[in-house]
């Protein structure tokens, strides 16, 4: 963490806090007391008015006239802040994000406080190989430079890419890179896990409005198909989670009538095809003839 945003940091303790020791601080920041005490010379040159407190319970304050109207940010604010950061701490990749759960930690009051939610996203061990390839593209947004790569596409094609990196994106268990590629001339969402020998390259590129293009994305709709589906109770709460209860019906001691939009292509193939024995497509004729071509082409892998 760069000086700057050191003293940043500690005015904002500060400004929560009554008293803060140079213990905490230095454990906070992982600096030598030495350190925090001329961060505290340094602010209190800067006229920020910082006081000192001596003997077991002291340390440093900041005058209550210069401090923030706590009511801006309550405790149940702070908590709920932690929480959500908490969860994503799990997914993110940046070591700021842990300066900053440490931040918001020192600003809760309570040190007993535990959260009556917690947050779980996948673990796997993939997760832990691509952080790289996410530090190099968010280094390249930020510094504005383009990045060059390997992509393999769902059909197994590799293409060499050269983009202009704009925004990573995570989507339920996956991440992505948006950005305009020179190869396509077209913006792309590319994942990042199809992506191989990725490069900074030194260049750098003068952003295109990619507002208009996420407008534009967000106003996309895939094409979709209505259909009907029998489900066993085994599945129900899956079908309750992505499409709601009113997606569900009464249809038999064994099994209820799901009736759900999907995407008119392999995904939605796929998605269906993941229930196994616990999902039957009932109509319209046309989808069930279609799915069960892709499950035939599936079993004629293995016989």
């Amino acid at each position: 963490m760069e000086k700057i945003e050191r003293l940043i940091s500690i005015v904002m303790i500060l400004l929560q806090k009554d008293v803060v020791s140079t213990t905490e601080f230095a454990k906070l920041f992982n600096m030598s007391k030495r350190t925090i005490l001329r961060d505290m010379e340094t602010l209190s040159l800067s006229n920020i008015p910082i006081y000192s407190i001596n003997g077991v319970h002291g340390g440093y304050g900041i005058m209550d006239e210069y401090k923030l109207d706590k009511r801006l940010l309550s405790s149940n604010d702070l908590e709920n802040i932690l929480t959500a950061l908490g969860g994503l701490g799990q997914i993110l990749f940046s070591d700021e994000v842990e300066q900053t759960l440490k931040k918001i930690e020192a600003m809760i009051s309570s040190s007993s406080w535990k959260s009556s939610i917690h947050l779980s996203f996948y673990d796997w061990e993939g997760r832990s190989e691509i952080i790289q390839s996410l530090k190099t593209c968010q280094e390249a947004i930020l510094k504005r430079k383009l990045i060059s790569f390997d992509y393999i596409d769902k059909n197994g094609i590799k293409t060499n890419r050269i983009v202009e990196p704009y925004l990573l994106h995570f989507s339920e268990t996956s991440w992505y890179l948006k950005g305009f590629c020179l190869h396509r001339q077209r913006y792309r969402t590319l994942k990042l896990s199809r992506i191989d020998n990725l490069t900074k390259n030194e260049k750098t590129f003068n952003p295109r409005d990619y507002l208009l293009e996420q407008e534009h994305e967000a106003s996309y709709q895939p094409q979709l198909v209505a259909i009907k589906a029998l489900i066993t109770p085994s599945v129900k709460d899956q079908f309750i989670e992505r499409y709601g209860r009113k997606s569900i019906e009464n249809y038999s001691s064994e099994y209820f009538l799901a009736t759900l939009d999907v995407p008119l292509n392999s995904i939605g193939f796929q998605f269906l095809a993941s229930f196994g024995t616990n999902l039957e497509i009932v109509e319209p004729k046309t989808y069930v003839e279609q799915f069960r071509n892709y499950l035939n082409k599936m079993i004629n892998k293995y016989s």
